[in-house]
């Protein structure tokens, strides 16, 4: 099971105790996932679509707690994948859509004509706990959040500008930094960040799946962590090792072409003492000599003999 499917079976076992928060939820459900059919003489059909059984059982607790109703369901495969259900709610006229259209904001009649609006209804979203109520039943109807183990991104689909914009609003006024972008015929509303998405989870509730979210973010955290770390002390031993080769190597020229003895006695003993240990640091070979150095002497040191190689090639023609 993904972990959207997990964030929604969660949500959908809340059923807000207030009936405005009721109310509200409602709201967005029918909004995202509804469809009005027009039956003429001023007549609708309410027909809400999900794959999700345990928000069909919701949307079903929530007309009876807010309308009184019992609705007709059906179920039906999806013909594309034959695999998941499509669970279909249906609220004839004769069970009172028109009136439930109207006290969710979404429908109007006005001399004779239907106007849905888009926006979402003030009235409903007065107080705190209907805005996150709305924007519960918004991510049940439409939303989905990506698995965080791969990716942070929360997104809510809404079929016109003017709701994508309202709701990118609703999240906002809770601090949070909602976008939204057109995809194809529909808005996305979406959130990108880590530290947002779990500041929503908590807004609409899902606080198990802000915990696994949480979780799964301190793991990457300290493995990301780690694998810095690993990268940092890899790229420092890559550098101390190259170094060593360079040293070793001017060292092995200047002794095969002109002999030791032309260092002075300080940078003889330090030449003497890398090539007789070649893994050494800087630190151990400053401590083998006679009395001792710290890393910078030894590697000022290193540094006059690789100056004196770069000169000997240079002058002495011998490759």
């Amino acid at each position: 099971m993904s972990f959207s499917m997990k964030t929604k079976n969660e949500l959908s076992r809340l059923i807000p105790e207030e009936k405005c928060c009721q109310l509200a939820e409602l709201s967005s459900l029918i909004r995202m996932s509804g469809t009005i059919q027009l039956m003429g003489f001023e007549k609708v059909n309410i027909r809400i679509t999900t794959e999700n059984a345990a928000i069909a059982r919701k949307i079903f607790v929530l007309l009876k707690k807010c309308f009184g109703i019992q609705t007709e369901l059906m179920v039906r495969k999806n013909k594309v994948l034959k695999k998941n259900n499509h669970y279909v709610i249906v609220i004839s006229s004769n069970l009172g859509a028109n009136d439930i259209l109207k006290q969710v904001g979404i429908l109007r009649i006005d001399e004779g004509s239907f106007i849905i609006d888009y926006a979402i209804p003030t009235t409903l979203i007065k107080k705190r706990c209907c805005k996150r109520a709305y924007l519960r039943g918004a991510f049940l109807g439409a939303g989905s959040v990506s698995d965080p183990e791969k990716t942070y991104h929360l997104e809510f689909v809404a079929g016109s500008e003017e709701h994508s914009e309202d709701l990118k609003d609703l999240i906002n006024c809770f601090e949070l930094c909602a976008k939204v972008v057109q995809r194809k015929n529909n808005y996305v509303v979406y959130l990108k960040e880590g530290d947002q998405i779990v500041d929503l989870l908590n807004i609409i509730g899902a606080h198990s799946a802000l915990l696994n979210l949480e979780n799964i973010r301190i793991v990457k955290q300290v493995r990301n962590n780690v694998n810095r770390i690993v990268n940092c002390e890899t790229a420092n031993l890559s550098k101390i090792v190259n170094a060593s080769l360079r040293q070793i190597q001017n060292i092995e020229y200047v002794q095969e072409h002109y002999g030791l003895k032309i260092f002075p006695n300080g940078l003889r003993e330090i030449a003497e003492l890398r090539l007789d240990d070649q893994e050494a640091s800087l630190k151990e070979l400053g401590q083998m000599l006679n009395p001792p150095i710290g890393k910078s002497g030894v590697n000022h040191r290193l540094r006059k003999i690789e100056e004196i190689a770069e000169k000997l090639r240079k002058n002495g023609g011998v490759k």
